[in-house]
């Protein structure tokens, strides 16, 4: 088990919020065999530097993800990944099948936003929709989530 460094990128105009773009990119990572059972999350303290969001959105991005047996957290140690989503590995025959698809479209003048939109379409119509988790509780979301933190708790990961 490899220590793995998963930099979290967020987007502040995308609508979704800090604490689920941490969770949805962290099962993202999993599902492609980023990360495996026994990798180290980057610690709160970590997360906040790299995105300037409040540690309570990491911490509260992390129990989500240990609500859903995914991860979990060590007192003075971590956060730790306890479980792996599904085996669409980086190097699959999917992975290079998409590969040349985008490079196809890229080939055909394609912007990353058309091609973006193709292959939604193209999920939309062979995966139903799921409603997020923000669109079962969004009153969770608090504006404060989004707001840059200058401490985090000692201990605190």
């Amino acid at each position: 088990m490899a220590e793995q460094r998963l930099e979290y990128r967020i987007d502040r105009r995308s609508g979704v919020p800090a604490y689920l773009q941490i969770v949805q990119q962290t099962e993202q990572a999993l599902r492609l065999g980023l990360l495996e059972p026994g990798d180290k999350l980057p610690t709160a303290r970590e997360v906040v530097e790299a995105t300037a969001i409040n540690p309570n959105t990491v911490l509260k991005a992390y129990r989500e993800l240990e609500r859903a047996g995914l991860v979990e957290a060590r007192r003075g140690v971590g956060t730790f990944i306890l479980a792996t989503l599904g085996d669409t590995g980086a190097e699959s025959a999917l992975r290079a099948a998409l590969d040349d698809w985008a490079r196809r479209a890229l080939a055909a003048g394609v912007d990353r936003e058309g091609a973006a939109a193709l292959l939604t379409a193209v999920l939309d119509q062979h995966f139903p929709a799921e409603p997020s988790p923000a669109e079962h509780s969004p009153a969770e979301h608090s504006p404060a989530e989004n707001s840059p933190a200058e401490h985090l708790p000692k201990g605190e990961q």
